[in-house]
């Protein structure tokens, strides 16, 4: 789960980081009359995504009315296809200098990485492209972790200047804590600021969270998802319990193991540019579960997006066989019935391929168009999309 700033920064006080908090609004109103409270300010876009200051998602209010101004510009507007629906109000606080800071999962090498810069800031990469030596990657042993020793080897690093020197060891330190206590994947401040004084300030965070970890280990993570933005197909799979993700494109994708539907969505969008330019429309991994049921929910989502066109099904046998993947798509779609009524491409390899292919073959069905190979099937779902 990507939490947006304001959101973010309330995980950056909960556990000691420096970071004024500000006031969520939805109206220019609203905006406002914060401006009043604070005065110089600045209206910030909240929306899980980068880039909002160059699409204009961030603006300095010096009045209330140029508050209101600013948040009437701002809601509503696109940014990377997301709607702005609410902005955060900050005191406006100019930074004297601007650093980069974060903390991520670096699963290639089953380890923490710390990347930290002091010429980074909201430019860090165009500092990683023609400065890469300013840039330090700093390998955590998650044995470890980092303590007061590990945050201050990581400050001399980076060269964090002597002025903000043990300001960063310990925001260091709790920028930490938020990785490893809330499960995060991704702790990021950008900037991570210099203020008049030589106060080091988180200006702006980006976290992501392991939804994974948040049912068993933290319940009160339910707080950050805002239902009333959450795409309503992958909100209809997350119910059933489906590893969905929504793409925008004409084929649906049904596959078991993250790394065989990877691969599917690269062969269909290959495929699909000799098709008027077809695409994948999501991400769906089954897993090994591919009964009945679970193949139901899957095409039922699916099926529920207005803009796919075909379904391609790709399966590899291994402890789920291919027989049982057969049976149940056949449940599937006499689970579905009338509602049902997109054509699927169905590839089948592996364990018990040939009993799992006589039983579609037996079956029948007019939706039903089975491929023996993984191109050649991406290839008939991109035809019929486009068909």
């Amino acid at each position: 789960m990507d939490l947006m700033e304001y959101q973010a920064k309330e995980l950056f006080a909960k556990h000691g980081v420096a970071t004024t908090l500000g006031t969520v609004v939805t109206t220019p109103e609203e905006a406002r009359t914060a401006a009043e409270e604070y005065g110089f300010c600045v209206v910030k876009a909240q929306v899980k995504a980068g880039g909002r200051g160059k699409a204009g998602g961030v603006k300095l209010a010096k009045t209330p009315d140029d508050a209101f101004e600013a948040a009437s510009a701002i809601l509503g507007m696109q940014i990377k296809g997301l709607t702005v629906n609410r902005v955060l109000v900050t005191p406006a606080t100019p930074p004297v200098e601007e650093y980069y800071f974060s903390f991520l999962l670096d699963r290639s090498n089953r380890q923490y990485l710390c990347i930290a810069s002091v010429e980074g800031g909201v430019e860090i990469e165009e500092v990683a492209k023609t400065n890469p030596d300013a840039v330090k990657q700093i390998p955590i042993n998650p044995g470890t972790g980092v303590d007061a020793d590990k945050a201050r080897e990581i400050a001399t690093e980076a060269k964090f200047p002597e002025a903000v020197f043990e300001q960063a060891v310990e925001m260091i330190e709790s920028l930490y804590k938020v990785f490893v206590e809330e499960d995060a994947t991704l702790v990021e401040v950008n900037p991570l600021a210099r203020l008049e004084g030589d106060r080091l300030e988180a200006l702006d965070g980006k976290v992501s969270l392991d939804d994974n970890a948040s049912e068993v280990r933290h319940p009160d993570h339910e707080q950050f998802e805002i239902k009333d933005e959450t795409d309503p197909l992958e909100a209809k799979a997350k119910a059933k319990g489906l590893n969905y993700v929504k793409l925008d494109g004409e084929v649906g994708i049904i596959g078991n193991g993250a790394g065989l539907v990877m691969s599917t969505l690269d062969v269909v969008a290959y495929a699909g540019e000799a098709h008027g330019g077809v695409k994948p429309a999501n991400f769906l991994d089954i897993g090994g579960g591919a009964n009945a049921e679970v193949m139901a929910n899957g095409l039922d989502v699916i099926l529920g997006d207005e803009q796919v066109k075909s379904v391609f099904v790709n399966v590899f046998g291994g402890i789920t066989a291919c027989d049982e993947v057969a049976n149940g798509i056949k449940g599937a779609l006499e689970i579905l019935g009338d509602s049902a009524t997109k054509p699927l491409v169905v590839r089948l390899d592996g364990n018990n391929v040939d009993k799992g292919r006589a039983i579609l073959d037996e079956l029948n069905h007019p939706l039903v168009t089975q491929v023996p190979t993984m191109d050649g099937a991406a290839d008939k779902a991109a035809e019929l999309a486009n068909g």
